[in-house]
């Protein structure tokens, strides 16, 4: 009985199979022959696909060489609905490329024919390209649109197109003149190397111009009278996005031109060889929305189609299959004053080392002015620059202090020596003696008595310190800055002649003029300012550093202190107060103590503190020299790496930047 029962049901499922193969009219095998070549399509490697009439090498190849235009960029391809009939099917290839920002969408038909058990496809060039025919491949070809300006205050043209000419030779006016001779004479003229424009132009071909140097046309010395004495050499008009002077703003804006390797690489294929772009500042971390986004067309030719068969045809053999508009890039808005910021570089201009401008507006925010002096060879050292502040940090010192309830006038000791752990502290050189002794805490600021706060150090923990410095806004983050900086370090931790140290703002205490500018700022605001340059950064952007967290090796040579890690908003903010209380021993600095040069500044009265920072391993050690100020609504720190004291080269600087300022 049971034996009977498996066989009935054996029987049962041979028929079933039987009827199964007889339904089965291929269509699976025609939607995974379909589905292998859409996927094979989207790798633009068509090597593993069976072709009817058509070998799957020579086939490779050919797609390589229709989208070879398009590389890096790959579709994405899939497969539609299969519409079969007998040993035939037809089925739609959805395309969609992204091309820069856009979308290049299409379908096209791939048919595929049954050869013995086997589905093949078709070839047909159709498939790759609507109406593409087989002797046709690609071309794409991109236009910029013009550079978005940056602006400053008052939307001020900071960099715009401005007029250049681009000086070289042209190897078509060169007639029978000896080229390398040419060459030459330009070079010398211009001031380029040469031996390498020489051998640029000798491999440059028959019509070519080769730039030798592109020159600003307003001011510029070179004639064009003198450039056209030598054969072959012209200039040709342009313009670019420049600010006003070569020197205006450039490590904070940064410059245009041509892509480097690095960005390329880094760009994700964004960035191709020629194209122009943002080189550091603002320029390269805002470049997206300044550049904008490229004009794309994307083209039908013959493969072997000429640029000079396209330039001689009366109207263009191309067909185009793909356009997309250009987008104009977005202007992008700063507080930098123009005035401020050249008034800034030319008080700087003779200074021979590092040196730093930066002043702000505390009711804001606003930075008005970041200036690095010629010393600091192109270096962002107003923004970026770590250095030991000195006795600047005595404003942070005393902030800590009024918290721990001493006043302007509470009573501290200010002797001539101080000696922790075995190291001896004392005042700068030349200290009055009419100050030393039991004085004021303001009369100890005012005239920088070093012992004084170090003494502090027993009330005064290295906690409190951080704390101080981040209720001024200090070693904070700056969300809004828009723009890479160094906002300060100071650590929350230190024992025995660090804390110490740090009392008079070395050991491990670093901060920035831009961070600088901010301390004072506070307390020019009667609370923490946040400081603001960029005012309507794109928010696709790359994301700037703003936390004050830069390594110590982007700061200055002398700095050898690795940062602590950025914090956020204090949880105890200066109050007004406090700051008015600040505001009292600063201008004490001006009234009694050594920046009495600052007396005569016209306008509001001027609160100042001035530092000196020691660095290095010489004897003695080299200095920097710092100072910061308050007047009305401006902020202002100076700074000159290896700049001896603080009254005496910083404060001069100053005093000269303010009197002008107005």
């Amino acid at each position: 009985m049971g034996n009977s029962r498996k066989l009935s049901l054996a029987i049962a499922g041979l028929i079933l199979g039987a009827s199964l193969v007889a339904c089965d009219d291929g269509r699976g095998g025609a939607e995974s022959a379909a589905k292998q070549f859409a996927s094979a399509l989207s790798a633009l490697d068509v090597g593993s696909v069976a072709f009817d009439g058509k070998d799957s090498g020579v086939a490779k190849q050919q797609v390589q060489d229709v989208f070879k235009a398009l590389e890096p960029d790959k579709p994405t391809v899939a497969a539609g609905e299969l519409m079969l009939d007998g040993d035939t099917a037809t089925v739609p290839l959805n395309y969609i490329w992204k091309i820069a920002t856009g979308e290049w969408k299409y379908t096209v038909s791939a048919e595929f024919t049954k050869s013995g058990d086997k589905w093949l496809a078709v070839w047909n060039p159709a498939t790759l390209v609507p109406g593409l025919a087989d002797n046709e491949i690609l071309s794409k070809g991109t236009q910029s649109p013009q550079r978005a300006d940056i602006l400053g205050a008052g939307d001020a043209k900071l960099v715009t197109y401005r007029p250049v000419v681009n000086v070289g030779i042209d190897r078509l006016l060169l007639g029978s003149a000896d080229a390398a001779a040419s060459a030459t004479k330009l070079a010398e003229l211009v001031g380029v190397d040469p031996a390498a424009y020489a051998q640029q132009v000798a491999a440059s071909g028959a019509e070519a111009f080769v730039r030798a140097i592109t020159l600003r046309d307003e001011g510029r010395a070179i004639t064009d009278a003198q450039i056209t004495a030598i054969p072959g050499a012209r200039a040709i008009p342009d313009s670019q996005p420049l600010a006003p002077s070569r020197t205006f703003a450039r490590p904070v804006l940064g410059t245009v031109g041509e892509a480097t390797a690095e960005q390329i690489e880094a760009s994700g294929g964004v960035l191709t060889a020629g194209d122009v772009t943002g080189i550091g500042g603002l320029q390269q971390q805002y470049d997206a929305q300044l550049r904008g986004t490229d004009a794309v067309v994307i083209r039908a030719q013959r493969a072997d189609l000429t640029r000079e068969q396209i330039q001689a045809a009366g109207t263009d053999p191309r067909k185009v299959v793909f356009e997309m508009a250009p987008t104009p890039g977005t202007p992008l808005k700063t507080t930098l004053d123009p005035n401020l910021q050249s008034l800034a570089e030319s008080t700087l201009a003779g200074v021979g080392p590092a040196s730093a401008i930066v002043a702000l507006r505390p009711s804001t925010g606003a930075v008005l002015a970041a200036a690095s002096g010629p010393g600091s060879n192109g270096y962002n050292t107003a923004m970026l620059g770590q250095y030991a502040p000195g006795s600047t940090f005595k404003i942070i010192d005393s902030l800590a202090m009024l918290r721990n309830g001493l006043t302007p006038d509470s009573k501290v000791e200010c002797t001539p020596t101080l000696t922790v752990d075995g190291r001896t502290f004392k005042n700068a050189e030349g200290y009055p003696e009419t100050s030393l002794g039991s004085v004021a805490l303001r009369d100890a600021f005012a005239h920088s008595c070093n012992t004084a706060f170090i003494a502090a150090r027993d009330t005064v923990t290295q906690a409190q310190l951080e704390a101080a410095a981040m209720a001024m806004g200090v070693a904070v983050e700056a969300p809004s800055l828009g723009a890479a900086a160094f906002l300060g370090s100071v650590p929350g931790e230190a024992a025995g002649t660090e804390h110490a140290a740090s009392m008079i703002g070395q050991g491990k205490v670093l901060l920035s003029p831009l961070a600088a500018a901010i301390m004072a700022g506070s307390v020019g605001k009667g609370s923490p300012v946040s400081p603001q340059l960029v005012l309507n950064p794109d928010a696709g952007a790359a994301a700037a550093d703003t936390s004050g967290g830069a390594t110590a090796d982007a700061g200055s040579p002398s700095s050898t202190v690795t940062p602590e890690a950025p914090s956020k908003a204090s949880g105890q903010p200066i109050i007004a107060a406090e700051a008015a209380a600040l505001s009292d021993m600063m201008r004490a600095v001006v009234t009694s103590g050594h920046a009495g040069f600052l007396a005569t500044v016209p306008g509001a009265p001027v609160g100042a503190k001035t530092g000196t920072a020691e660095f290095g391993n010489e004897t003695p050690p080299k200095t920097h020299a710092w100072i910061v100020a308050v007047h009305g609504d401006l902020a202002v720190a100076v700074f000159v790496e290896d700049g001896g004291l603080g009254a005496t080269t910083s404060g001069p600087l100053l005093k000269q930047f303010l009197a002008a300022a107005g």
